[in-house]
């Protein structure tokens, strides 16, 4: 029985595709033992049953798959994504890592009067607003950075209500005095112009940011123009980790509910259009 099995998994390894995805593992109850990533998956699966395993874990579990099943996407990193997504949601007992939600790093906008925006990698159902998650934790800070300095917004934990700031119980902290911050807890910017701000911020994170490219392009010159090379060099290295953020990738979405999607395959002279409603 192992021995026909083994045969039927040859086969169907040597049927994956030499694309990047992730591919799934079950026992014969049809349970999903192990899920893993690949940039080729054939390559990746098959080395699993081409050479005599060294790991006892990694042995017991190729000797408990009953089934494989894969899914192919455009990249290593959708694959990397879509792998922590998976192993979260089924738990697989073969899978000893990316098991808790503190995985990769997620932009919160907080449900506040005057939200602030931070760094997180827990998911709570607050009404906040999520963002991610990124596979780059450089890209995080860069755009955080990015919105201190041109929005402003606070950092604070105060609680901002409409009477705390009217009482004036808040006195201005040391982030308002070097620029990082309006003041808000004293009633420096009032409650429309920042939530202008925070909106700006939503559609820079949901990948709208021409404008703020143009505006860091104009600054750049104008450094430039001014004989400021550093300061141009530093906004040019913001500007390059910006420009790749656009191309973020769109494999976990936390807020997609109801939207329809299309493609476009071209072979020759001919095109098919496939239609998908989520």
């Amino acid at each position: 029985m192992v021995v026909k099995n083994t045969e039927y998994l040859r086969s169907v390894v040597s049927g994956l595709p030499d694309q990047p995805g992730i591919y799934q593992y079950f026992d014969s109850t049809g349970k999903i033992i192990y899920i893993g990533k690949a940039k080729n998956i054939k390559k990746r699966v098959a080395s699993y049953f081409n050479k005599n395993q060294q790991n006892r874990k990694t042995e017991l579990l190729v000797r408990n798959i009953s089934e494989i099943r894969h899914m192919v996407v455009e990249t290593e990193q959708d694959a990397l994504l879509l792998e922590n997504n998976l192993i979260k949601k089924y738990q697989p007992r073969y899978n000893i890592r990316l098991k808790d939600d503190k995985t990769y790093p997620w932009i919160v906008i907080r449900n506040e009067a005057f939200p602030r925006v931070f760094q997180t990698r827990n998911v709570i159902r607050d009404g906040s607003s999520y963002f991610g998650p990124y596979t780059s934790i450089l890209t995080v800070r860069m755009l955080l950075d990015l919105f201190r300095k041109l929005f402003k917004l606070r950092n604070c934990k105060l609680n901002l209500s409409e009477e705390n700031i009217r009482q004036r119980k808040f006195k201005v902290c040391l982030e308002f005095h070097i620029g990082n911050c309006l003041a808000p807890c004293i009633g420096n910017i009032d409650h429309d112009r920042y939530m202008k701000n925070t909106d700006q911020v939503k559609e820079i994170l949901k990948g709208n940011i021409s404008g703020v490219i143009k505006y860091l392009k104009d600054l750049m010159r104008q450094f430039s123009a001014e004989m400021k090379f550093e300061d141009a060099a530093v906004v040019k290295e913001k500007l390059d980790l910006l420009e790749k953020f656009q191309s973020r990738s769109t494999v976990v979405s936390n807020s997609i509910s109801d939207v329809d999607v299309f493609t476009i395959d071209e072979e020759s002279d001919f095109a098919y259009v496939n239609y998908l409603k989520i």
